[in-house]
């Protein structure tokens, strides 16, 4: 008999499909504080469905990943990928490509913050190919 995959607990509202342009797979965002001039921080949840996954990016003020479900990975360019889970904090330095998303049998939710948002929000580059999400 198969092993049934853990269904995660939502924390807050799933969101709608994210695009293309930015997941590979079924990504669900939802903006949780939008970005003002008063706390230049924007904070949301993304709720990644197994195999699915950010495109490679960077932010100009890093980004911090607070997992609160699941198994995924995190790689941050030139380094090998880690395994992140239900509790890690993961902070992605300012300016470095990275990606993250939930692993092959598992989905993922997290809670990202990106600070200082007047210093720019997030630059999108390609997708993560098979071959490197596999490695």
């Amino acid at each position: 008999m198969k092993n049934k995959t853990p269904e995660l607990t939502f924390i807050f509202p799933k969101g709608e499909k994210g695009t293309d342009d930015f997941f590979t797979g079924n990504a669900y965002p939802t903006a949780l504080v939008d970005e003002d001039s008063i706390y230049n921080t924007l904070v949301g949840n993304v709720y990644f469905e197994p195999k699915a996954r950010t495109k490679w990016h960077s932010h100009p003020a890093g980004q911090i990943l607070i997992i609160t479900d699941g198994i995924g990975y995190h790689q941050i360019e030139g380094k090998s990928i880690e395994i992140i889970k239900k509790g890690d904090v993961i902070k992605c330095p300012p300016n470095v490509k990275h990606w993250h998303g939930a692993s092959a049998e598992t989905g993922m939710q997290q809670l990202y913050i990106i600070p200082n948002t007047e210093k720019g929000i997030v630059e999108w580059n390609e997708k993560v190919t098979e071959e490197e999400y596999l490695k």
